[in-house]
Formats: structure tokens, C-alpha cells, sequence
């Protein structure tokens, strides 16, 4: 069923519904504005706090973690305040007015609303590498919505890999579960990561989660190998055989180090996070390449104010600052939302930004942290082979992309239409960073290769979905033109 659009209108419709979404929707609510919350997930939390799967429950016997408290909490306040929840539900399209294109169980809705705030997260980078795509191989991500989730290991002997805080956590996910962690590689050496302990003295609590985590690790005597990444992973039956290589800080080979050997039946790896950038390059908003923040970021004020008006960013999708920092930065973004449509006084929003402001900067100095361990090392995408896959949903291998930049591809576009990278079902989400980086070799920087041009749909679907019950008959038919 086609909903009728005229009927479909609200002051500020948000996409997303983790920490930043979320609290976005409650302080715009509380400032008089009508709200709609989406969310593709069929309850709000986000990826760090993932509700259960609808139709489970948790067991009795089983102790809730602080992240399923703290996501019960917020579940239970949007039900409190009685915010319209469009859960199971993805924006597909978003015209030049802000009019959404909705698609759910009961067939497509068109919402207008008059401000749009975007709170859609990160995707995850995987720098890839000979054996990445065979089966068995997952994302740090995919591993933690397997433990958080579905309470199901990835593997019964796990190798995990990669780089930030995200590895500790999956590892300890895996031990906790009842798993084994053959081996942690971290990109980060020891160095580095004492590095950011001035940052994050601000936050002792995620700071003693961190040091328990370690002490797990060493108590299950689990190796961890600092200043290293997967140089390959074969298949061996039902087993993987990963292949370790010593990196120097900028992410290439160390010469002369010999490769290390380990043995696992699954693993999991992840490069750092890429903040979600589809709806504000399908709205034409002016970016910047910032790898410090994750990559390419939409140009924001302080409250998520990007150069469309009326289009606003909230959370991880505006840079890299952590979930601690994502829902005062939602707060933040939806007062400004509220004083521009007129909801809200100059003195009002300024007191009630102060302390926004405070809690804000106070958490996004250890995620800027976290964020920078996990920033983009240009010497993994250089040690990438000629025919590892980089785009896996359209199988281009690294030689594709060299030899189409060699042969005159200039920026991304021209690149996505000589070889069809970024064409698959993820549109470039999980292959476009790391096909920017390996276009910036041949033109020089980040910036002159650019970046995907945003194109609906922003989600696959199909066209049974946009069709709806619309069916042949209804096909108006106009009347014969007099002769």
C-alpha cells in the first residue's frame, strides 16, 4: 500500500536510530517539534547497543552487559515519550525538498518533512588482502552483532585482527561466550596506543574496561601481536592458515621480517570505521577528506549544520568521535534544528548547548583518539596485490583499478563506469576508501580522486517493493487524441 504523501508530514524526520538518532528524536520531541524516527533495525541502539532479535529473549540465568542496559533504557524512554518509530524501515530516496521515499513491511510511504538529520553511522573498513573474501572471513562488526545479538561465536578458535579499541572488545566478546582467540594482530603498536593515554584520562571508566579487557586476554593466555597485519589467509579444510607481516606505523612492510604463521577456524579482522556519507552525497552537501575523522565527512558547524540547509548531521557520520560523544552530538544537532525552524529561543538553546557542548568535547576526546589508532595507513592499501579482490560485489581486483587510472580514469565516476566498482549492492559503502586511496596514488591526493557521486537508491531494493499492489490495470490510459 502506497501511502498518501500530503498526509505524511512532520517537522524533522530522522534517519537512524543509534545513540545519536535516538537522542536526537527525544530533545527534538521535548523542544515541540513533530518527529519521525527510521531505522532499518527492528528496534532503536544502533551496532553498540543491538537490540535482540525480535521474537528472543534474553534468559533468565544470563546477566545483562552496561551496553544492554544502557539500550533497554533508551528503547524504553522513545516508547515513553511516544515518538512515531518507523522500525524495519529504509529511506531508499531523498529528493532535493527533503521528501523520503520509505520502504517497509506494509509497501512505501513518501514523508515530508522540513528538516532532515542524518545519524546513520559507519560502515566498516576492511583493507583487503589474498583470502579476505572466503568464507569464514568477517568484519570485527559482523562478529560483534553474531555476540551481541544471536549470542553465537564466529568461529570456535578465532583469529582476530585488525585495529582500535573494537579489538579487544570482540576478543573478550569470544572468551566470554565460551570461545577461544587463537591470536590478536593489531595494526597499532605498543607505542601508539600509550600514545593516547592522555586522552583518555577524561573517561577512567572506558579506560579500566580497556585495562580489564587485557588482563582477560593475558589470564587466557592469548597471543597479541602489536605493529602487525594479515598478509593472507588460506583455506586448509575446515581451517585457515593467516599469514602475519610486521608493519612500521604508516602501515608498510617491515623488510626483513619473517612472516608468522597462525592457525584458526575463523577469522575476523577490521581496518577502522568510514563515517556514512550516502544521504549527504545524494543531497549534493559539500564534503572534506579528513583522515583523521575516518575519511571523506560532510562540512558541519559545531550543531551539524552541513552547507544544505535544513539537512543536519548527527554522530559518527559527522567524523569519528565514538558512541560515548554520539548522543550529546545528536542533542546538540536537534536544538539547532528546533532554533532554526523556530521551536526554540537564542537564550534557551545556548544554555541548553553549554552543557551539551562540555559533555560533548568531554567524549570525543577519547574517541578522536580511538579514531586516530584507527585512521586509514596508507602502506596497507600500497601492499595490496594485483589480484586481491577490492570490490567484492563486482569482483574488480586492485590490477582493474591500476590499470583503469593508468589508462586515463581521472576521479571515482570515472572509475565506477569504466569498471563497475561501487555498482554492487553496498554502492561503493564497503570498497569505496579504499579504492579512493588507490586512486589517489595515480592522481595524487584524496581530494583529486573524490569520491562516489551519491545516487538512489541510497538501499537495494526491489522493484516488486517500490510497486507496492500497483499492478498493470492500474495504469491510467488517456483517451484517444481526436482525429
Amino acid at each position: 500500500m502506497v501511502q498518501n504523501a500530503v498526509k505524511n508530514q512532520v517537522d524533522l524526520l530522522v534517519i537512524g536510530a543509534g545513540p545519536a538518532g535516538a537522542r536526537a528524536a527525544l530533545r527534538a520531541k521535548a523542544c515541540g517539534l513533530t518527529v519521525l524516527l527510521v531505522d532499518e533495525n527492528h528496534d532503536a541502539g544502533g551496532q553498540v547497543w543491538r537490540p535482540i532479535p525480535a521474537g528472543f529473549s534474553r534468559r533468565a540465568d544470563t546477566t545483562p552487559t552496561p551496553e544492554a542496559r544502557d539500550g533497554d533504557a533508551l528503547r524504553d524512554e522513545l516508547r515513553l515519550a511516544g515518538i512515531p518509530c518507523l522500525f524495519g524501515h529504509k529511506v531508499w530516496n531523498i529528493g532535493s525538498n527533503f521528501r523520503c521515499d520509505i520502504l517497509g513491511p506494509s509497501g512505501s510511504a513518501n514523508w515530508q518533512p522540513r528538516a532532515l538529520l542524518v545519524a546513520t553511522g559507519t560502515t566498516e573498513r576492511v583493507v583487503p588482502f589474498p583470502g579476505w573474501t572466503l568464507p569464514g572471513v568477517m568484519g570485527l562488526a559482523a562478529a560483534t552483532i553474531l555476540l551481541k545479538s544471536q549470542n553465537m561465536l564466529p568461529g570456535h578458535d578465532t583469529i582476530v585482527a585488525g585495529s582500535g579499541p573494537l579489538l579487544l572488545a570482540v576478543a573478550n566478546g569470544i572468551l566470554k561466550a565460551g570461545g577461544r582467540v587463537a591470536a590478536v594482530i593489531d595494526q597499532a603498536s605498543q607505542g601508539e596506543w600509550l600514545g593516547t593515554l592522555p586522552s583518555l584520562l577524561g573517561r577512567p571508566d572506558l579506560l579500566w574496561q580497556g585495562a580489564k579487557w587485557q588482563l582477560k586476554l593475558r589470564q587466557a593466555g592469548v597471543p597479541v601481536y602489536y605493529g602487525s597485519a594479515i598478509a593472507s589467509v588460506d583455506a586448509d579444510g575446515q581451517r585457515f592458515t593467516v599469514k602475519v607481516k610486521r608493519i612500521d606505523a604508516d602501515g608498510r612492510d617491515i623488510v626483513g621480517t619473517p612472516l608468522r604463521e597462525l592457525a584458526g577456524d575463523s577469522v575476523v579482522v577490521g581496518h577502522g570505521l568510514v563515517p556514512g556519507t550516502d544521504v549527504t552525497r545524494l543531497l549534493r552537501a559539500r564534503h572534506r577528506y579528513m583522515r583523521e575523522r575516518g575519511g571523506w565527512i560532510a562540512e558541519t558547524d559545531a550543531d551539524g549544520r552541513t552547507s544544505v540547509p535544513g539537512l543536519y548531521i548527527a554522530g559518527d557520520g559527522a567524523g569519528i568521535a565514538g558512541a560515548a560523544a554520539a548522543g550529546a552530538h545528536g542533542e546538540l544537532a536537534a536544538l539547532a534544528v528546533a532554533l532554526d525552524l523556530g521551536a526554540l529561543a537564542l537564550d534557551a538553546n545556548e544554555k541548553a548547548r553549554t552543557a551539551l557542548l562540555s559533555q560533548w568535547n568531554k567524549s570525543a576526546r577519547f574517541g578522536r583518539a580511538m579514531a586516530g589508532l584507527m585512521a586509514m595507513r596508507e602502506g596497507l592499501v600500497e601492499g595490496i596485490t594485483p589480484e586481491t579482490i577490492v570490490c567484492r560485489c563486482e569482483d574488480v581486483t586492485r590490477a582493474e583499478i591500476d590499470d583503469a587510472a593508468r589508462h586515463g580514469a581521472r576521479d571515482m565516476n570515472q572509475l565506477k563506469a569504466w569498471t563497475r566498482c561501487g555498482m554492487g549492492p553496498c554502492q561503493g559503502r564497503t570498497c569505496g576508501d579504499v579504492a579512493g586511496a588507490l586512486m589517489a596514488q595515480h592522481t595524487g591526493s584524496r581530494e583529486s580522486a573524490g569520491m562516489f557521486t551519491g545516487r538512489a537508491p541510497l538501499r537495494p531494493v526491489s522493484l516488486a517493493e517500490v510497486a507496492g499492489d500497483y499492478v498493470y490495470a492500474d495504469i491510467p490510459i488517456p483517451k484517444a487524441a481526436p482525429l
